[in-house]
């Protein structure tokens, strides 16, 4: 068995052997101690943002709540089939800036939307 015992997947030190293998504790990760780790790079493209039904949404479109949506300090929740127009996508939690009527400007989770056809 060779010296080291990080696992390749998750990069944990405690890897123990299992006889052949070596497993992690961590991830659950088995591996050939004697083979060199196939190496995945998978490309993320933050930037890109999908609906909950994992429609790529753009500057401007228009969408559809699915959930009913509570609103901190209003008396009323932004009901479910409410349409949003003329979306504007930023970065983080809320990814969706919106202006919508009878609430005014509102920042949505794309999750708890769709894209309007």
């Amino acid at each position: 068995m060779p010296e080291s015992t990080q696992c390749p997947s998750c990069q944990s030190l405690y890897g123990y052997p299992t006889g052949t293998s070596m497993m992690c504790p961590e991830c659950g990760n088995e591996w050939n101690p004697n083979e060199q780790p196939e190496v995945v790079e998978v490309e993320q493209d933050s930037s890109v943002v999908k609906d909950a039904h994992g429609v790529v949404l753009q500057d401007g479109d228009t969408v559809i709540t699915i959930k009913d949506l509570p609103v901190k300090g209003a008396s009323k929740a932004i009901k479910a089939g409410t349409k949003v127009k003329n979306i504007k996508l930023t970065s983080g939690d809320h990814n969706i800036d919106s202006k919508i009527d009878g609430f005014g400007s509102m920042a949505l989770k794309s999750i708890f939307v769709k894209k309007s056809a």
